[in-house]
């Protein structure tokens, strides 16, 4: 039976789940390839701390460059995460004619175009299905499951920390500060959580999907980014009787003429799946032309839902490899020559529903005048709510509009925000329902 030799870069969760899925399970992969899908090195700084997986220690080097220098060695595995490190030796190991398997969402996102072409002029593979979802099987869906449609609108729960916190936020009343520290002690959330909290790790896979679904070129930088450190429970409490449920959602449309491209705290009704996917998991919505919609669902990280797509990427090259195939199906689903630049939409150009918060002082004439400012804008409301004065005499005027634009939005309430009986800064929670 023939032999594909891996090398892997990174021992740390992800390659952990990888090697114990090798190591462990090599009579289902043989089964299925065909071919013995062997480990040969495993390169880390640190070989001391236990990962729980019995490996040969003579599998085991501090030095990366001698994994990707070895001959013998077909495909290497980079997850060490990062990005000028990481994109060096993927660019070296191309150099030397070895195919790549990758879980590096952010290095994707600010490089994959220089290394998809570096790929495709080496001819050698680029897998990268654990980058985006873990698990669930999200790149190699619309690459192949999709290839008959036109996608015209992506809606993703694409981080499992974001949706954790607000999850508990949801149902169990806790302020942001407090489940972001429960999410740490639990692994869920980094010491700095930075990425998942502000929306920049579910953008790195916005930006991927972007490439596959529309042929486009990567470009991080055109993805409209906010997070949720901002939310509150009182905002909580008010979306859930509004009929609500909030989740940092990753967005895209296609209108025919542009893409939106966004990611932000975001209102869906909470009858629908995506409002019930809840805690660490993952999930995408799709709409294509010939299928409708579709939505996938599973764990979004962890060492062995991760480490099971990575495995299946390295299972997808091999077969490649035996089969004299290498580019049978192209990196980003679309040959160049189909990859054309498109115009983003910038967000000010967004039109949807609104959830404003006003903190404004309980006395005659505060709903008017700011509904006043918001008609002049030509934003109409839909439905308002007014609670009782808190402790410094203000009162949360919540309010929900109906389709407006974003620019005329954010005009309305650079107003609203200097009148002297608004006491802070406006709370906006963008609305999309795509039923």
């Amino acid at each position: 039976m023939k032999t594909i030799n891996v090398g892997l870069l990174g021992f740390g969760t992800v390659g952990s789940g990888m090697a114990k899925i090798l190591l462990q399970s090599p009579e289902v992969i043989e089964s299925r390839l065909g071919a013995t899908l062997a480990l040969k090195w495993i390169a880390d700084l640190d070989l001391d701390t236990d990962r729980g997986v019995a490996v040969d220690k003579g599998i085991l080097t501090t030095d990366a460059e001698e994994v990707i220098n070895d001959p013998e060695v077909d495909i290497v595995v980079e997850l060490i995460g990062g990005y000028e490190t990481a994109k060096r030796f993927i660019l070296q190991a191309i150099e030397k004619g070895k195919h790549i398997v990758t879980a590096n969402k952010a290095l994707l996102a600010a490089h994959g175009d220089e290394i998809f072409s570096a790929a495709s002029k080496k001819g050698v593979e680029v897998g990268f299905e654990a980058s985006v979802g873990g698990g669930i099987p999200l790149i190699r869906s619309i690459k192949e499951g999709l290839v008959a449609n036109r996608i015209s609108g992506l809606f993703g729960i694409l981080n499992g920390t974001a949706n954790y916190i607000l999850t508990k936020m949801t149902d169990e009343g806790s302020p942001f500060s407090e489940v972001l520290k429960e999410a740490q002690a639990l692994g869920y959330a980094e010491a700095d959580p930075t990425f998942d909290v502000e929306g920049i790790d579910a953008a790195h896979k916005l930006t991927i999907l972007l490439s596959l679904a529309y042929g486009v070129p990567i470009d991080f930088e055109a993805v409209y980014t906010e997070g949720i450190s901002r939310i509150t429970p009182i905002d909580i409490k008010f979306i859930k009787e509004f009929g609500y449920r909030i989740k940092l959602l990753a967005i895209s449309k296609d209108d025919g003429e542009a893409i939106e491209a966004r990611v932000h705290a975001t209102l869906i009704p909470e009858d629908t799946m995506l409002a019930n996917v809840n805690e660490a998991y993952n999930a995408l919505y799709i709409k294509g032309d010939a299928v409708g919609s579709v939505m996938l669902y599973g764990p979004g990280a962890g060492m062995m839902p991760t480490g099971s797509a990575v495995v299946g990427d390295l299972v997808d090259v091999a077969r490649n490899i035996m089969n004299n195939a290498v580019g049978r199906v192209p990196s980003l689903g679309h040959q160049p020559a189909g990859v054309k630049s498109r115009r983003i939409k910038s967000i000010e150009e967004l039109k949807t529903g609104y959830y404003f918060r006003f903190s404004a002082e309980d006395r005659p004439g505060v709903l008017s005048k700011i509904a006043g400012i918001l008609g002049k804008h030509k934003i109409s409301i839909k439905s308002v709510h007014q609670q009782g004065r808190d402790s410094v005499g203000a009162v949360p005027l919540v309010m929900i509009t109906h389709e407006a634009k974003e620019a005329a939005v954010q005009a309305a309430l650079s107003e609203t925000d200097q009148l002297d009986m608004v006491k802070d800064k406006t709370v906006l929670i963008r609305i999309e329902d795509w039923r």
